[in-house]
């Protein structure tokens, strides 16, 4: 049985009921599934069951968490629990291998999730009703995300997609990343002219246009083909605002006017509760949070990113602790998932906050990303009141538009899973790397993860390694 454990696709049984807080459904199997794609509704359904997998791929110890912040220069690793060679390895850039137990999980997760999405695919081809070219959009939207986030991770990675059997997955190769990048586009093309704007989603939290649109100039932007990213980004341009900043983390501000692809979670232990409160509080603090995960605390690289009077960095991140018995901790951690009424379930709160993984800032930014134009970004500025790039009073140490925007992103979207991702698309990763609190070496080839040794393992004639780890 374990041969076949951590094949490409995972198993062979769709386990599309997924998470009971949204599905009052008993799982769906191989054994009825064919009876069970029928009508819209049972494709809505299997789409909430795809939407569950962003609650994994998302969470606080996902791949875009660890790959995309806790490498970079922003945050460090202080969780003493589990396997924590594994850990510090995203954190250190040392001993990272193909054994990695975090890489095979993430591997695993990616893949799953992609199955589930493939399987509704598949059998809406068939199928007859009103809404169905939507909710394809809205499933393809959802796996280019995902191949987006694992060809940025370990570049060739297998193209699934349609639904595999166990001895088609173990022929599947690892596919050029150019392939792979093109399928993302296509999904994304498909993704923007088949769903509603986000002001007319299917609900709240659904994928849409806008986010599909925004998505795909961050693709371009990626691939380097600046001048379509701008047409993608510019399709979004003007139709959302920027809200006060400490609003995007108010809990009774969720889903607000910037937000353009956000993750919903709704806190109590019985419900699909959030854990960023939980694991980005300082390891074992047992005062702000009932025990604290110590993961993605904040670097002091980050911290002396904030130019003076800018408020973002209070809103994003506190300075030290202070313990019952007195004691000061100058430890620095997030407080943008903060959600101190949050139930307790165990040792970790079961906390109310949403996650956005896209909002209109991003696209401000981006847009001076592809055009090289600063008025974007100082419209992202103009909301914390700090001078235009390039006015008195801006910091000369960005005097180019390209730094300025590096800095920009980093203190907007600090510890939102964007700065690793962001360093690596412009080329700046090796250097910003070397230059930090961490003062690490690598090289071009280990800016991507291994691929696991279980997958090789199982697949040897046809899984390749990635070349900083044979």
């Amino acid at each position: 049985m374990n041969k076949f454990k951590y094949i490409i696709v995972l198993s062979s049984i769709l386990m599309l009921a997924g998470c009971d807080d949204f599905l009052d459904r008993s799982p769906i199997s191989n054994a009825n599934e064919n009876a069970f794609y029928k009508t819209e509704s049972d494709f809505e359904v299997a789409m909430t069951a795809a939407y569950n997998s962003l609650y994994t791929l998302y969470g606080p110890e996902s791949l875009p968490s660890f790959f995309g912040e806790l490498m970079s220069d922003n945050a460090y690793n202080d969780n003493t629990a589990g396997n924590v060679k594994d850990y510090e390895a995203f954190d250190t850039h040392i001993g990272m291998d193909p054994n990695n137990t975090l890489v095979l999980g993430y591997w695993n997760n990616y893949y799953k999730s992609i199955f589930i999405i493939n399987n509704i695919l598949s059998k809406s081809t068939g199928a007859d009703f009103s809404s169905k070219a939507s909710l394809q959009a809205e499933a393809r939207f959802l796996r280019a995300l995902y191949y987006f986030d694992m060809t940025r991770a370990w570049g060739d990675v297998p193209l699934v997609l349609t639904p595999l059997s166990v001895s088609e997955s173990l022929q599947q190769p690892r596919t050029p990343q150019t392939q792979v990048y093109d399928a993302i586009i296509d999904d994304l093309l498909f993704a923007a002219e088949n769903l509603p704007a986000k002001s007319k989603e299917r609900f709240t939290g659904a994928a849409n246009a806008d986010a599909a649109n925004t998505l795909l100039g961050k693709v371009y932007l990626t691939v380097g083909n600046k001048s379509e990213a701008e047409k993608a980004l510019k399709k979004v341009y003007g139709k959302f605002s920027l809200v006060p900043y400490a609003d995007l983390w108010d809990l009774n501000k969720k889903n607000g006017a910037e937000s353009i692809f956000e993750i919903q979670y709704k806190g109590g232990k019985s419900n699909p509760y959030s854990s960023y409160w939980a694991m980005f509080t300082p390891l074992d603090n047992r005062i702000i949070t009932a025990w604290g995960g110590g993961m993605n605390q904040v670097s002091d690289d980050l911290w002396n990113a904030y130019e003076p009077n800018d408020s973002r960095r209070d809103i994003s991140i506190q300075n030290g602790y202070t313990t019952a018995s007195g004691e000061l901790v100058s430890v620095k951690y997030s407080i943008k998932w903060k959600d101190e009424n949050a139930e307790v379930n165990g040792l970790r709160e079961a906390a109310d906050n949403n996650f956005i993984i896209l909002r209109y800032a991003d696209v401000l930014l981006m847009l001076t990303e592809a055009t090289g134009d600063a008025k974007y970004m100082n419209e992202v500025r103009d909301r914390v009141g700090l001078p235009h790039y390039g006015a008195p009073g801006y910091p000369t140490q960005y005097n180019t538009v390209a730094l300025a925007c590096e800095h920009e992103r980093q203190v907007e979207f600090a510890l939102e899973f964007h700065r690793w991702f962001d360093l690596i698309r412009t080329g700046r990763a090796i250097t910003v790397l070397k230059n930090s609190s961490k003062n690490v070496t690598i090289t071009e080839d280990e800016l991507l993860l291994p691929v696991p040794l279980e997958v090789i393992s199982q697949n040897p004639t046809v899984i390749t390694q990635n070349k900083a780890y044979n």
